[in-house]
C-alpha cells in the first residue's frame, strides 16, 4: 500500500517511476502490433492523453498530494474487486492492441472526421474524470473507505453516483475510433459490464462502511447513466 502521508519529493519519485514504466509499455502496446511508427492517429491520441495527464499530475502534486498518493494505490482489498480488475485487463489490452493490428492489415478505413470526433470525446471523458477528482479527494483507485471520508453529493455527484466511471467509459469506448479502428470497439465495449460489476460491489462496501451513503442513494437515484441505471 502507498503511504498517503509521503513527502512531495517522495511522491514525485513515485509518480515518475510509474510514468517511466507506464509510458513505454503503452507505446509498446500501441506501436508494436502496428509494426510502424508512421501511425499518426496514435501520435495524436497519445498527445491528447499524456499531455493533459502530466499537467493534471503536476497540479495535484502541488495542491493535493494526499489525493494523488491515494490514486497511486493499486492493490485491491476486496476479493471481488481483485477478480474484476483481472477481467478488465483483457478488454483493455485488446482495445489498444487491435488498432495497431488493424493499422498493419488495413481492416478499417475510419474517416478523419470520425477520428476527430472520437478524439474530442476522449478529451471530454478525461475532463469529466478530472472534475470528479477535484470534487472528490477520496476517489481512490482501489475500493476502500478511509478515516475522515464523507459522502460527496456536489458537482457531477449530483447527477449520478459514479461519475468517474461514466467519464472512463466515454474515454475507453471512444479510444478505438480515435486510433482509427472499428474492430477494437468490440473489446472496448466489454469494459462497460466490467465497470457495472465493479460499481455493484463498490456500492455494497460503501453502503456498509460509509456513513450517509444509504441516504445518498435515495437522493441520487442513478448510478451511472441518468434516466437509465
Amino acid at each position: 500500500m502507498v503511504n498517503t502521508q509521503i513527502s512531495q519529493s517522495e511522491l514525485i519519485k513515485l509518480v515518475g517511476s510509474r510514468l517511466i514504466i507506464g509510458i513505454p509499455v503503452l507505446l509498446l502496446i500501441i506501436f508494436l502490433p502496428a509494426g510502424t511508427f508512421a501511425y499518426w492517429e496514435a501520435w495524436v491520441y497519445l498527445a491528447i492523453l499524456l499531455i493533459p495527464m502530466l499537467i493534471v499530475m503536476i497540479y495535484f502534486i502541488k495542491k493535493t498530494p494526499e489525493f494523488l498518493a491515494r490514486r497511486m494505490q493499486l492493490k485491491e482489498k476486496e476479493d471481488e474487486q481483485k477478480i474484476i480488475v483481472k477481467l478488465a485487463l483483457i478488454p483493455f489490452l485488446l482495445a489498444f492492441i487491435l488498432p495497431g493490428i488493424d493499422k498493419r492489415l488495413g481492416w478499417s478505413n475510419v474517416p478523419i472526421l470520425i477520428i476527430v470526433v472520437a478524439e474530442i470525446l476522449v478529451c471530454i471523458g478525461y475532463i469529466f474524470v478530472v472534475l470528479v477528482f477535484k470534487e472528490n479527494q477520496f476517489a481512490s483507485r482501489i475500493i476502500e473507505v478511509v478515516k475522515g471520508q464523507k459522502v460527496i453529493q456536489s458537482g457531477p455527484y449530483r447527477i449520478v453516483r459514479h461519475p468517474m466511471y461514466l467519464g472512463t467509459i466515454l474515454m475507453y469506448v471512444s479510444s478505438p475510433l480515435a486510433l482509427g479502428s472499428y474492430w477494437a470497439i468490440i473489446p472496448a465495449i466489454f469494459i462497460i459490464p466490467i465497470l457495472v460489476a465493479r460499481i455493484i460491489n463498490e456500492e455494497k462496501v460503501l453502503t456498509k462502511e460509509l456513513e450517509g451513503y444509504s441516504a445518498y442513494k435515495q437522493k441520487t437515484r442513478y448510478r451511472l447513466i441518468p434516466g437509465i441505471w
